[in-house]
């Protein structure tokens, strides 16, 4: 995997600006268009706010590291954190209706947005993947059609359990 960008932040929310800096660099970089650029900052900003929050339980002191990838047939971004890991394997279902909690929302919106989602080092370090040849409009459009179906989902049950 051919390294071309490196980012370092304190685990501070305030740093994500940091983060989106390097995605609107990469994609301007590397022409890719507006709807996936959406998709790939949703997607690695929920995967650093996993890392500073979850990962690294927002000591300031401890270090999230973004890298981002390219080859032939992917850009990738890689964030890794310097906390215990975590069970990536069984979580949450965040669309069953019987999960009560929003767990495992984070991931669902990473694995709905990007093409190849991998988790490495004991959950540690999670690789998100873009493949050139799906970067286009319709791809996205079904994508965009899936989380406001999760959304509307999540809201009507939402609603039930308020009544």
């Amino acid at each position: 995997m051919n390294i071309l960008k490196e980012l370092h932040i304190n685990s501070n929310l305030s740093d994500l600006y940091l983060v989106q800096k390097l995605i609107e660099e990469v994609c301007d970089e590397f022409n890719i268009n507006n709807t996936y650029f959406g998709n790939i900052s949703v997607a690695l900003t929920e995967a650093v706010q996993n890392a500073i929050i979850h990962g690294n339980k927002s000591v300031a002191e401890q270090e999230v590291t973004i890298l981002f990838a390219n080859d032939a047939t992917a850009y990738t971004f890689i964030v890794k954190d310097n906390g215990n890991g975590f069970d990536y394997k069984n979580l949450a279902d965040p669309t069953d209706i019987e999960n009560n909690s929003f767990t495992g929302t984070g991931i669902f919106l990473i694995k709905s947005l990007a093409d190849k989602v991998e988790f490495k080092n004991n959950g540690n370090s999670i690789e998100i993947s873009f493949l050139k040849n799906s970067i286009n409009y319709a791809l996205a459009n079904e994508r965009a059609n899936k989380l406001t179906s999760y959304h509307s989902n999540k809201t009507s049950k939402a609603l039930k359990k308020a009544e």
